[in-house]
């Protein structure tokens, strides 16, 4: 039966917990931003969003009036403009005009 001292222990449980915290101090995933367009009709103008940032909100000047996702993330479209009154989603390449109470703001992924 081999002993292991108890310097040695202390330094293995160092270096495991050394290496948890490297993990989970790392990001899941490498990419902080969907890929694609998200193109938005309002009022004021028609705008884009290139390769929005991930879970960012974003404003839709002069509210929206249609939508177009053509960004590979979940667009969740809020009433507000700071992504606190949830209007819905449009998954990839969904499009939809709006009538009435308009978005005013957008956030990607979830």
């Amino acid at each position: 039966m081999t002993r292991i001292s108890a310097a040695r222990l202390g330094r293995l449980a160092l270096t495991a917990g050394a290496g948890l915290a490297l993990f989970i101090a790392l990001p899941m995933s490498s990419a902080h931003a969907a890929a694609g367009t998200f193109f938005y009709s309002s009022s004021v103008g028609d705008f884009q969003i290139k390769d929005p940032a991930l879970r960012t909100c974003e404003p839709l000047h002069g509210g929206a009036t249609s939508a177009s996702n053509q960004a590979n993330a979940t667009s969740t479209l809020y009433f507000d403009s700071n992504c606190e009154n949830s209007w819905g989603s449009l998954q990839p390449g969904q499009f939809t005009s709006f009538f009435g109470d308009l978005p005013h703001s957008v956030r990607f992924g979830s």
